[in-house]
């Protein structure tokens, strides 16, 4: 009898023991697949942070392309009024010298109009330059309602867009960009525009407009340097 208790004890200790074993077996799974979940979930926060900063530099690198090739459009348009102006200051002895020998003569009065328009428009583009966007949007609306033919009226509508689009007022800036392309569609500016309202859908998250409007921009104005710009967005991943 007493065998048997002994038999009894020694088999309930080992069951005791086993399941005791069994119990830190079980914890320490419990504990190692915890530490594998934090692992995993630290590996997918790190893959979802490079995604992130992947597409925030995307986005920087867009934004840098986009302040160089304003910044070249401000250079050529300056460029361009300071040749125009050392023309018209060539030209101006030769008007002078008509004018004494026929006193009735128109040109005087058209080249004072002329003064008149640069004066304006180069005082607005000054504006421009110096960041003050809103005070530029009204100058460049004053000279187009003063000069609506004006052969700087299409660049002063132009430049009314990119004043939104400083101010991130993307809808305004679409608009005043489409408004050079129905109202002046072979001026100069015009596939500048064509690529500005691609970028300001870009900006508005309508990226099947902007890739559209490129591809109109490229078949439209295929030699121009807003045309290479729009393949070269296109490209992109």
């Amino acid at each position: 009898m007493r065998i048997q208790e002994s038999l009894g004890v020694i088999l309930a200790m080992t069951l005791l023991s086993g399941c005791s074993s069994m119990d830190v077996l079980t914890k320490k799974q419990m504990e190692t697949e915890g530490r594998l979940e934090q692992i995993l979930q630290a590996n997918a926060a790190q893959r979802t942070q490079l995604a992130d900063l992947s597409k925030e530099l995307q986005g920087l690198s867009q934004k840098v392309a986009d302040h160089e090739a304003f910044f070249a459009s401000q250079r050529a348009e300056i460029e361009a009024v300071k040749s125009q102006l050392a023309a018209k200051q060539k030209i101006a002895p030769n008007t002078e010298a008509a004018a004494t020998i026929e006193v009735v003569s128109a040109e005087p009065a058209k080249s004072d109009t002329e003064s008149q328009q640069q004066e304006a428009y180069m005082k607005a583009f000054g504006i421009f330059s110096a960041n003050r966007y809103s005070e530029a949007i009204s100058a460049f609306t004053t000279f187009i309602a003063a000069y609506p033919n004006s052969e700087y009226a299409a660049n002063a509508q132009y430049w009314i867009g990119e004043c939104h689009y400083s101010q991130k007022e993307y809808q305004k800036a679409l608009a005043a960009f489409n408004a050079v392309l129905t109202n002046y569609p072979k001026g100069k500016k015009a596939p500048d525009a064509m690529l500005k309202v691609a970028f300001s859908q870009l900006s508005l998250n309508d990226t099947a407009a902007a890739k559209g409007t490129m591809r109109q921009l490229i078949e439209t104005y295929p030699k121009s340097p807003a045309a290479a710009k729009a393949k070269e967005r296109l490209n992109r991943p």
